[in-house]
């Protein structure tokens, strides 16, 4: 089990980015190590070995060529081949590369070339459209976007060209795989420029990162992180699963976030082994590539996980020997699934609490034995007196504050906000401005905006997760932010008011309903508020999928709406209830 950790010393109020930096650094908890020195010596380890594999369908996405799967020199090769690419597009050090890609190994490659010049990778969902990817410009200039010429049905080169022909960005658009696109150059590999690193050298606090998170915010926020923050993040991971030198790692999570660099990719880098990409996710796809790459460790959430156990047809005859660990999250997992998967095939389920801000939580069998405890409970690392057999408890603090008095709890039963601070918390929004001032607390800690409460169970030393007290709606383990959706729904000829919240949903978590007020004499149909959001180029994952009509809004007296005295039951009275696939 290793060994045994105890926090008993206080951190104290970290004043400054630097003041984190030289206190993180002097207590070991950041090495100083950039990403790309870690490439280097996975490359030493790896040698000839696999590293590198795309998902099996490739081929069947699109204009993007056959699968490749690259070994550890390859890999190296093809990262100084894409920062060359990158460099002859104008790309510098502290540029941003802006990428919009699907699972493929191009995806990784441009985060590894980005640690080796010195850029900034900003990468964003497949299904993001001109609304979301407007916003997003609005706060970054990227140098460049890397994208595909089309994907499913939509364009996105074509609409990547058309927001730099409008003026939102003054760079180049590169498609892997051929284009057709008017304005979009394909990606080059062959370009013979010698790849110049930075002088001075990269630092590890430098910015190598900037992921976007919804939170009750209209707009996205980027999230900035450096070198010495993804390191942490890997190695957390790295000993919260037990993972070994050269083992298999499955990514069935876009590369746009925490879940899948923090998750997988620092954990294949610290280790040196294979990481193997799957999109988009397919049950049965996935299963076999668990199978035939014998794969030592995945993610997947809960609802992937209770549908594979369920199915004990498609689990039949299925060697999964060599499976290790499972890592789930974003939702509540169920105690029959942790237990199960634990003693029908002898696979813990790590469950994890986390965002993109770098708060983290780890329910592994490490120091949580128990499948039931693990399922709904979370260590409460950080706590003074508390000891771990995690190193990683070390590395941060935590504690539950009431929202209403700002009072510490430190009895069970009572619900309050969880805040973290430590080394894999970030430093701040990207150009957020006062935002910032609001999301830390006066000690430095981030407001998760999340609700737990101290559990009764063994000794008082676990975290229960009560509730959202931040009105995002998680579906599929994507955010969506409702004031967003509010301000577009708005914006229709038939709405007065509106406000959206999320319903539950057994195989995604929750589902968007749309509750609105119209305008007298007005009329408004689901598939009618559906066709008016796809005009405003919205994202599909975002599409209400539920509508309500109601009188009027409920609200406080200061005109703030009261979205939890909002439901999405259906009225029998009324005709404009529905769903969409």
């Amino acid at each position: 089990m290793g060994d045994f950790f105890e926090t008993g010393e206080v951190f104290g109020v970290i004043q400054s980015p630097q003041d984190r930096i030289d206190t993180y650094r002097q207590k070991g908890w950041w090495s100083g190590e950039t990403v790309d020195s870690i490439f280097r010596r996975a490359v030493v380890a790896g040698g000839d070995n696999e590293a590198l594999v795309d998902p099996p369908n490739r081929a069947a996405m699109g204009l993007l060529g056959e699968p490749r799967r690259l070994d550890w020199q390859q890999v190296d090769a093809s990262v100084d081949a894409v920062a060359r690419a990158f460099q002859a597009h104008g790309v510098g050090r502290d540029d941003i590369v802006l990428a919009q890609l699907p699972n493929i190994v191009e995806g990784v490659l441009a985060f590894l070339a980005c640690a080796r010049i010195g850029a900034i990778l900003s990468p964003t969902p497949m299904a993001y459209r001109e609304h979301e990817l407007r916003a997003l410009l609005g706060k970054i200039k990227p140098a460049l976007i890397l994208t595909v010429d089309r994907f499913g049905t939509h364009a996105h080169a074509a609409t990547a060209v058309k927001l730099r022909d409008a003026g939102l960005f003054d760079g180049s658009v590169i498609c892997v795989g051929a284009s057709e696109t008017a304005g979009a150059v394909p990606l080059d590999l062959t370009l013979a420029n010698d790849l110049v690193l930075p002088d001075p050298p990269i630092e590890a606090a430098e910015t190598l990162t900037i992921c976007w998170t919804s939170g009750t915010e209209a707009t996205p926020k980027g999230v900035p992180r450096h070198h010495d923050h993804w390191r942490v993040n890997g190695e957390a991971l790295v000993e919260a699963t037990g993972l070994q030198d050269g083992d298999v790692l499955l990514n069935p999570f876009p590369l746009i976030n925490i879940a899948a660099f923090g998750g997988v990719v620092m954990p294949w880098l610290l280790r040196a082994g294979t990481m193997v990409q799957h999109h988009p996710f397919d049950a049965g796809i996935f299963l076999d590539q668990l199978i035939s790459e014998r794969v030592n460790y995945t993610v997947a959430p809960p609802a992937i996980l209770n549908m594979l156990l369920k199915n004990e047809a498609m689990l039949a005859g299925a060697n999964l020997s060599h499976l290790r660990c499972l890592g789930s999250g974003s939702a509540p997992l169920s105690p029959w699934m942790v237990r199960g998967w634990q003693e029908r095939h002898g696979v813990p389920v790590m469950n994890v609490f986390g965002s993109n801000e770098g708060c983290s939580l780890f329910s592994s069998s490490l120091d949580v034995a128990d499948p039931d405890l693990r399922a709904r409970l979370f260590p409460r690392f950080g706590v003074e007196g508390l000891g771990w057999n995690s190193s990683f408890a070390s590395k941060v603090r935590t504690r539950l504050v009431d929202p209403d008095t700002g009072a510490i709890i430190t009895t069970a039963g009572q619900p309050g906000e969880l805040r973290l601070d430590g080394a894999m918390v970030f430093d701040g929004y990207w150009q957020a401005g006062e935002l910032d001032k609001s999301c830390f607390d006066a000690d430095g800690y981030f407001r998760t905006g999340d609700l737990f409460e101290i559990a009764s169970d063994d000794g008082e030393r676990f975290y229960r997760f009560v509730g959202r007290s931040k009105e995002i709606i998680i579906r599929g383990g994507v955010n969506i932010s409702p004031a967003e959706l509010d301000s577009l729904i708005e914006g229709h000829p038939s709405v007065r008011e509106a406000a959206c919240i999320g319903f539950p949903d057994e195989r995604l978590g929750e589902r968007v309903c749309a509750v609105v007020a119209l305008k007298p004499g007005q009329s408004l149909s689901l598939e009618q508020l559906i066709d008016f959001l796809k005009d405003e180029a919205l994202a599909t994952y975002k599409l209400p999928e539920r509508l309500k009509v109601v009188d009027a809004l409920p609200r406080n007296s200061l005109g703030k709406i009261l979205r939890r005295e909002l439901n999405a039951e259906p009225q029998a009275s009324s005709p404009v209830e529905g769903a969409i696939s």
